[in-house]
């Protein structure tokens, strides 16, 4: 039997299967006499689910750091949310009712009332007070918590998995879980990505017939397996000890310097679309961040972002990869990324119209913003500036009397800052074309692959009808990567890729061969690219 649903974290898992059946917290509707009583078993049955907690919370610190465990932090603190422990006392004091009773309804209530929310994370809370009003009905009946163990490894199966269920799993025990509900958002979910479990949620097992019998979970596809024949056992053994050993040897990668089996170093860089990418890049091993699209903070914002908010946002980058260096790209939007609020006319061919460079340099008051906001943040880190789609000398002069003007601003208001790095992308066959004078006017090149290729061979990118003359290998563009390369190294130019192309594993040797200073890819990639590097011996030709 193969089943399908959504993967919460990547990963192969092959054993025996465990369904995981929830105490049964059935509630009776009791009418009480004692009513001073019937409060104290409330009160009682909250400070020890509030004490089961707090030991919750100090194993999930072991075992998946603070930030995750903060889960049982805040189920402790909703336990004492006055709203809900008034709700419950009210009912128990003007219905007479059990506080079993009591606690269900007012869980009941307030998981709807969260579940009809238009926020995302609220909505998330329904799970949590249900958890708790579970939490606390199971103290009041006298039921201990269901055990999460068994003997032997197994795939555990389960309807939905609380987190306060998820963080009792035996690690080492538990070879994967798949649940029928749950969200890729959920906090289950960040707990099993943490804890390194396979996972799928959405699939839709049978109700019987699936305990015991042998299962293989397939993270990276989204598949489940029940009882499957020979063959797929026998692909599913070798995939598995394929990924194991990758993962072996990127761990051991972490920490590793970038050369060649030559001595050729090279930096390796990562690309992010905002501040909470960063945590990825440092988990990666990057030696830096070589494009920070800043174009997502106007894309995620209902209005111009102001310069507070821009300036909190590269300041946060700057400070978490602490002095490693940021290049932050100036506002790239136009063509394919669109903001209702800049108000842009339709193009009859946006991917060579209104975009990029040509609204910051028409738009002054904008690029000023953020420039100010660039160059406020170079005080906390090691920030560079690079500036996209460049055809011209004239315009690199022009944004260096805007950058002028803006640093005579800071320096009237007492501001900080300091001298960075700036850069522009080649991205174009004109600026490939005259990249020596180019080289002449600033520090380094960054290639942005995707529309040079795009550009050099009038094909679009994005037109399926395409892809199949579409060659991002093409000589030609080959040959302008080599041009850059030597145009700007005659200039004192560092040159680096930060376009699709750089993650190529199998253009890294040809990219090395050909002087390329750095390599900025996504953040998944680093320790491929690194591998990749560290088995290239360019004295071998």
């Amino acid at each position: 039997m193969e089943l399908h649903g959504k993967s919460v974290f990547g990963g192969i898992a092959m054993g025996r299967l465990s369904v995981y059946h929830k105490t049964d917290n059935a509630v009776k509707r009791t009418k009480i006499t004692d009513i001073e009583a019937e409060k104290k078993r409330f009160e009682d049955a909250k400070e020890e689910a509030k004490r089961q907690l707090g030991v919750f919370y100090e194993k999930a610190v072991r075992e998946v750091g603070e930030v995750n465990a903060a889960i049982f932090e805040m189920h402790q603190m909703m336990l004492d949310d006055l709203d809900y422990v008034e709700s419950i006392i009210n009912m128990i004091e003007t219905q007479q009712v059990n506080a079993e009773f009591a606690v269900a309804s007012t869980g009941d209530n307030f998981a709807q009332m969260f579940a009809a929310m238009d926020d995302d994370y609220m909505r998330e809370r329904a799970a949590d007070v249900k958890d708790i009003s579970n939490r606390v009905i199971s103290i009041l009946q006298g039921n201990g918590d269901a055990g999460l163990s068994g003997d032997e490894p197994f795939i555990l199966l389960a309807d939905d998995l609380a987190p306060s269920e998820t963080v009792q799993l035996d690690k080492s025990k538990v070879l994967a879980f798949v649940t029928r509900h749950g969200s890729t958002n959920s906090h289950t979910a960040i707990l099993a990505r943490t804890m390194n479990i396979p996972a799928l949620i959405g699939v839709d097992f049978p109700e019987e017939g699936v305990d015991g019998q042998f299962g293989i979970v397939d993270g990276f596809d989204a598949k489940f397996f029940v009882e499957p024949d020979e063959d797929t056992k026998a692909e599913y053994r070798k995939l598995k000890e394929e990924n194991e050993q990758k993962k072996r040897l990127l761990q051991e990668l972490k920490g590793k310097e970038n050369i060649t089996k030559d001595g050729t170093k090279i930096n390796l860089y990562a690309n992010i679309g905002g501040v909470s990418d960063v945590a990825n890049v440092l988990a990666n091993d990057a030696g830096g961040i070589g494009l920070f699209r800043s174009e997502f903070l106007y894309l995620e914002s209902e209005d111009y972002p102001t310069e507070e908010a821009q300036f909190a946002a590269y300041k946060t980058v700057a400070e978490n990869m602490a002095g490693k260096k940021v290049i932050i790209r100036t506002l790239d939007i136009g063509a394919d990324k669109q903001v209702g609020y800049f108000d842009l006319e339709k193009e009859e061919n946006p991917a060579m119209g209104y975009r990029a460079i040509r609204i910051c340099l028409d738009r002054t008051e904008i690029f000023k913003t953020q420039l100010r906001a660039i160059y406020r943040a170079s005080y906390y880190g090691t920030i560079a500036i690079m500036f996209p789609m460049i055809i011209s000398v004239n315009e690199v002069k022009k944004i260096k009397e805007i950058i002028a003007e803006v640093k005579a601003g800071l320096d009237a208001d007492g501001i900080p800052y300091k001298d960075v790095e700036l850069g522009i992308m080649i991205e174009t066959p004109a600026a490939v074309m005259i990249s020596d004078l180019l080289a002449k006017e600033v520090d380094f090149f960054s290639i942005g692959t995707n529309d040079l290729t795009q550009y050099t061979l009038a094909i679009d990118r994005q037109n399926p009808k395409l892809d199949n003359i579409y060659d991002s290998h093409h000589e030609a563009v080959l040959r302008m990567l080599k041009m850059v390369v030597d145009n700007g190294h005659k200039e004192g130019c560092w040159v680096g890729i930060c376009g699709e192309l750089g993650a190529d594993e199998t253009l890294t040797e040809t990219f090395l061969r050909m002087g390329f200073d750095e390599l900025s890819v996504s953040p998944s990639m680093i320790l491929r690219i690194r591998d990749k590097i560290r088995n290239t011996d360019l004295s071998v030709k």
